[in-house]
C-alpha cells in the first residue's frame, strides 16, 4: 500500500485548482499574524483556528497540516518582502542614494514586521529537523539571496567596482547582520535598527571598496 501523503489539492478536480489555490492564499494570508505570534512550536491547525475567524475544518480542508499552512504563509510574505528593495534598487541614480534607500527599507521592515521575520527564521531553523520544510525553505532562501545580489549588482553598476564576494557569501553576511539585529530588537534594544544600518553600510562599503560610501 502506498504511503505517499495526500495533499489537499489532490482532492480537488482540475477545474477548481485555481480557485482552490486562491482560497489557500487567502487563508494563509489571514493566518499569518497568528502564526507570527505563536511560532512553529506552539502552532497547530486547531490553535490557529481558535485565534482566527476560520474553523478547524476549513483550515484542514485547504491545508494538510501546520507545515503546509506555515510554508504557504511564509512564502507569500517573503515574496512581498523581496520586492520592497527593488524600488530602491531601480530608482537609485547614485551609490549614496541606493545606500540610503536600501538601509531605510531594511530599517522599516525590521521595525514594523519583526514578528513576521521571526516566523521565517523559526521556519528555517525547523528545516534543520523537519525534512518537509527543506524544499520550500531552500526556494525562499534563494529568492532572498537573489534580492541581495540585485542590490549588490546595482552598487557595482553605479560605482564601477565589482563585488568582492559571490552571491551566497554576500547574502550570508547581510542576512546574519539582519538576524542579529532582529534578536536585539525583539529583546528591547532601542538601538538595534540604527546599529544594523550602520553595520550594513560598513559591510557593503567594504565589500564594494566604497571608502566614501
Amino acid at each position: 500500500m502506498s504511503t505517499v501523503k495526500e495533499k489537499p489539492a489532490d482532492r480537488v478536480p482540475a477545474s477548481r485548482v485555481d480557485k482552490f489555490a486562491e482560497r489557500r492564499a487567502e487563508l494563509g494570508e489571514a493566518a499569518l499574524q497568528t502564526l507570527a505570534t505563536l511560532g512553529y512550536a506552539r502552532t497547530s491547525l486547531r490553535e490557529i483556528a481558535q485565534n482566527s475567524e476560520f474553523s478547524h475544518g476549513v483550515l484542514h480542508y485547504y491545508f494538510s497540516d501546520k507545515v503546509d499552512l506555515i510554508v504557504c504563509s511564509v512564502r507569500q510574505y517573503k515574496a512581498r518582502c523581496v520586492t520592497r528593495y527593488d524600488k530602491a534598487t531601480i530608482e537609485a541614480t547614485s551609490v549614496e542614494e541606493l545606500m540610503a534607500g536600501f538601509l531605510a527599507a531594511l530599517g522599516d521592515t525590521l521595525r514594523d514586521e519583526a514578528h513576521m521575520h521571526r516566523l521565517w527564521y523559526d521556519l528555517r531553523s525547523q528545516a534543520l529537523f523537519e525534512e518537509a520544510f527543506r524544499p520550500d525553505v531552500t526556494d525562499i532562501d534563494k529568492s532572498l539571496e537573489n534580492m541581495v545580489w540585485r542590490v549588490m549588482s546595482r552598487f557595482s553598476e553605479l560605482s564601477g567596482i565589482p563585488p568582492a564576494l559571490p552571491p551566497s557569501t554576500a547574502y550570508a553576511l547581510l542576512d546574519g547582520l539582519f538576524q542579529q539585529a532582529l534578536f536585539k530588537h525583539l529583546s528591547g534594544d532601542a538601538d538595534a535598527v540604527t546599529t544594523m544600518q550602520a553595520d550594513v553600510r560598513q559591510a557593503i562599503s567594504t565589500l564594494m571598496g566604497l571608502a566614501a560610501a
